[in-house]
Order: structure tokens, then sequence, then C-alpha cells
């Protein structure tokens, strides 16, 4: 919980008293490789901390497993959507490592909201972060090619390409394996 606490500060002002009233809510978890923390279809009512391992999101077109986002220490996985609208998730989130996170239930998250102004100002704050990280993701789509996208990912996030199964990396970049595998040989 230090870990999270850590995070909290660094992006809000956050008392004691505010801690107190969040931790509640609050909930850490271990999960295996493979296990589902939140299954496509499923009406997500939870926000995950990751302390230590990565997860990612996913979901099937015609048989075909389409990653579209990479949580790793220190992000905030979800279904946005799926969170402040109770739709169904178009998406899967699965751990690929061992991972041990801090599950946000989302009742109790919004009855801590209503008794600290510090705890409904990180929630926003944690939105604002979760959508820029979404931002970026569409954008690296919408802007850049390719070799492109997996140059941006060299410079900005190392880990990623350190972390992620050249058959994972390939599905989110929108690639074939192979093509990925070209790519990275010209950066060589």
């Amino acid at each position: 919980m230090e870990q999270l606490r850590k995070y909290i500060h660094a992006l809000t002002d956050f008392s004691e008293q505010s801690w107190q009233i969040l931790l509640p809510a609050l909930t850490r978890i271990e999960v295996k490789k493979g296990v589902y923390l939140l299954k496509e279809g499923e009406v997500c009512h939870t926000l995950f901390y990751i302390g230590q391992g990565y997860c990612r999101s996913y979901h099937v077109k015609d048989g075909v497993e389409k990653n579209t986002a990479f949580f790793f220490e220190n992000d905030i996985a979800t279904n946005m959507a799926s969170f402040g609208n109770g739709e169904p998730s178009a998406y899967s989130i699965q751990a690929c490592e061992p991972l041990t996170a801090v599950a946000f239930d989302q009742v109790k998250l919004m009855e801590a909201s209503k008794l600290s102004p510090e705890v409904e100002t990180l929630g926003r704050k944690c939105v604002r972060a979760f959508a820029v990280k979404q931002e970026e993701q569409s954008n690296l789509f919408k802007l850049y090619t390719a070799q492109e996208r997996y140059e941006y990912i060299e410079r900005k996030y190392p880990h990623l390409l350190q972390r992620v199964s050249l058959t994972l990396l390939s599905s989110y970049l929108g690639v074939a394996r192979e093509t990925l595998s070209r790519i990275r040989k010209r950066r060589q």
C-alpha cells in the first residue's frame, strides 16, 4: 500500500484523514499469470492500481486477439466506459505476469468521495491520467506508421519492449509478427 500512497501523493495533496477514508475501498490482490481482472462482456466495477507485474487489455475480433493497451507498475488499469456508465466491457484485462495490485471498489470509492473532497479530487486526477494515456495510444495509431509506432515505444516506453512478447507487441502495433521482426532488425 505504501507504493500506492506515493502514487497518490504524486498526483494530489492527500491527508492522512483522507487516506483513512479511502482505505475501506482498497483491497490488495495477487493474481497468477493468465488470470482475468475483467472479461469482455462483464461490467467493470473496479479500478486496479498495478503495484508489480503487468497486464494487457484486448478484445477478440474474428477469432483473433487484438491487444489495445498494456498496464505496468504505477498504472491504473480499468475499462473507464464500463466503470463510469455500467456498460458491458468491450475488452478483457488479463495478467501477463504474476500481478500484485490494489483494487478500488467502485461503490466504496463513491462513498469515500462523498466524505472527502481529496478522495473526489484523486478520482478526477486518476481519470484524467487514464484519459491522457488512452489519447496517447489513440494518436499513436492515427499519426504514425508501424515503424514510427515502434520507434515511439522504443523511445518512450523501452520497458515495454523488454517485457512484452513479440506476439503480443505485434498485435498491439497492428502488424504481423514477421513485420515486427523486420522493423526490429532495421533498428539494430
